[in-house]
């Protein structure tokens, strides 16, 4: 890992959702470090309500083959060729992280779980893009299917909500526009 320390304000600002990736793998020990920091989300009561299964090095190219299977479900009727421009966009990333959280039946709780579970995401790849790791934060629809769910190893009571790409990249993507805070804050007691 660098010590590239960006300042959070820097980190924020500057962070792109990267889905050009160059192919070049990302280390199992740095994406360790980047998890265990980035624990630190807030989350009500404590709960820590994720999980990872995260596929680098050996488990890489087998976490590919089973995206293959359900976001190209005819990938034997195509050519070589049409296959790999529809695999494109997964077959770049240097690892890959699907967080889960638990499917709580209670709606409050279930909604903590879901904005933790994001804030923990948000740290993540604020602290990727810290030691010079693009990520993206992908929920593709067939993450849900059953057949998919069990081959990764997620539990009945369980929820994948977010398919993580990590990699290296060799263009940064222009900033696109943001809303002012004039534009989403209303002051409660004035009158517009």
């Amino acid at each position: 890992m660098s010590e590239q320390s960006l300042t959070v304000k820097e980190a924020i600002r500057g962070r792109r959702s990267i889905k050009l990736f160059n192919g070049q793998p990302v280390d199992r020990e740095d994406l360790i470090e980047i998890i265990n920091t980035a624990v630190w989300a807030p989350n009500h009561g404590n709960r820590q309500p994720w999980r990872i299964i995260l596929a680098c090095d050996a488990g890489l190219d087998a976490v590919k083959e089973l995206i293959r299977e359900y976001a190209v479900p005819d990938w034997k009727e195509l050519s070589e060729e049409v296959l790999a421009k529809k695999m494109q966009k997964f077959a770049t990333p240097g690892a890959y992280a699907f967080v889960i959280v638990p499917q709580d039946v209670r709606q409050k709780e279930r909604y903590e779980d879901f904005a933790a579970a994001s804030s923990f995401i948000q740290n993540i790849q604020l602290l990727a893009w810290d030691e010079g790791i693009g990520a993206c934060w992908k929920t593709p629809n067939w993450i849900d299917h059953p057949k998919f769910r069990t081959s990764l190893g997620v539990k009945p009571e369980e929820r994948i909500i977010s398919m993580l790409q990590f990699g290296y990249f060799d263009t940064i993507p222009q900033e696109k526009p943001r809303k002012s805070a004039e534009e989403i804050v209303t002051f409660f007691g004035e009158k517009e």
